[in-house]
């Protein structure tokens, strides 16, 4: 028999589960192995020089890390169910709409998380395999969560804010998903991953944000249950067949891309000044490692805005390589559809998008790195 994919990862953990999802759709054979076994610290941690997950590795031995990447890697295998839809207009909200789950939701999880870990307390500790012992190593891992709460802006003055966005962003999914299995039609793309990471394992699992979504977003809890099922799971919506047709976007779209832009669209901004303004003061070779230590994800920190308020946030090169991804389905559109995402952008307050800049992030050999044209 041919030996399956292995997936390390962690039932909670926001990027696994995109990856998950993924390859469950695509049908491709893999076994799920938690990050805590030995073989992942004996033998991928030193191949990718960090403990991060999720990771594939292939049966060939091949190892490819990031949901995004994994993804990537079984779409240029070849696949029966793609992720990347035909129309560009289509292609270009799925990287948008993975661009935000991947960066424009972690406030929003990482708060509900642990904010509220009085509430949940018993439930997180069994997700983290905490033991009795004070002494256990999953504790410390939890405090290193709860540690990051500050430079992704939740600070007292903007839990409402962020609270409020939740309830505005779950409305608008639901107007979308109550009509539509998938953001763009009958079958899911790369968007639906993306948002799937936050919305499943920090939004739709914990129990305090998910009894708030199963009670006032029934829809966007189904959409959760079929992006885990291994088949497109419609049978309570039948005559859904495929991509939206032609280049298609409901009110209802773009109405979500809105309460993006609501949500990240400041702070996205902020953090593109950051990194440019960070790139031509460093002047990086091509191939320099972004930060000194390949576990680093923070540079610095940025003064921003959250929904008006003033804000500091940290800021990661991370995020550079998922806005080329969306920045190049964009300077893919022409004439008239650009004009359309270029509206878009501008009325959702996420114009910054498509701006001229220098500063360009790619990964080699398993880390990010500064790239030079």
């Amino acid at each position: 028999m041919t030996r399956p994919h292995i997936l390390y990862g962690l039932p909670h953990s926001l990027y696994t589960g995109p990856a998950r999802a993924y390859l469950r759709k695509s049908g491709v054979a893999f076994v799920e192995r938690s990050a805590r076994e030995p073989e992942f610290r004996q033998q991928v941690m030193p191949a990718i020089g960090r403990s991060i997950i999720p990771v594939l590795v292939t049966p060939e031995g091949q190892i490819v890390q990031d949901s995004v990447d994994i993804i990537d890697h079984v779409e240029a295998a070849g696949t029966a169910l793609s992720a990347y839809p035909e129309s560009p207009r289509h292609l270009f909200l799925a990287h948008l709409f993975q661009l935000f789950g991947s960066q424009g939701l972690l406030r929003a999880a990482m708060h509900y998380r642990w904010s509220y870990y009085g509430a949940q307390g018993a439930f997180l500790d069994h997700a983290f395999g905490v033991s009795g012992a004070e002494d256990d190593p999953s504790r410390g891992a939890m405090r290193k969560m709860q540690s990051y709460l500050p430079g992704l802006g939740v600070r007292p003055d903007t839990i409402p804010l962020i609270e409020q966005g939740y309830h505005d962003l779950l409305a608008a999914l639901e107007a979308h998903l109550s009509v539509h299995p998938y953001l763009l039609g009958g079958r899911p793309s790369i968007g639906d991953y993306g948002l799937f990471g936050p919305l499943f394992a920090h939004l739709g699992r914990d129990p305090v944000p998910a009894d708030i979504m199963k009670r006032q977003a029934p829809a966007t809890f189904r959409w959760i249950e079929r992006l885990h099922a291994p088949d497109l799971d419609i049978p309570d919506m039948p005559n859904a067949d495929g991509w939206l047709p032609g280049d298609a976007t409901p009110e209802t779209l773009e109405a979500l891309v809105v309460e993006m832009g609501a949500e990240m669209g400041a702070e996205l901004a902020a953090k593109l000044a950051w990194l440019e303004d960070h790139y031509q003061r460093l002047a990086p070779v091509d191939g320099d490692p972004v930060s000194a230590k390949p576990h680093q994800r923070t540079l610095g920190v940025t003064p921003s805005r959250y929904r008006g308020v003033p804000d500091e946030v940290g800021v990661q090169p991370y995020l550079l390589y998922m806005v080329q991804r969306t920045e190049a389905a964009l300077a893919a559109l022409k004439d008239a559809d650009r004009a359309w995402a270029d509206a878009l952008l501008a009325r959702s307050g996420l114009g910054c998008l498509g701006e001229a800049r220098q500063a360009r992030v790619d990964r080699r050999n398993h880390i990010e790195v500064w790239a030079r044209p």
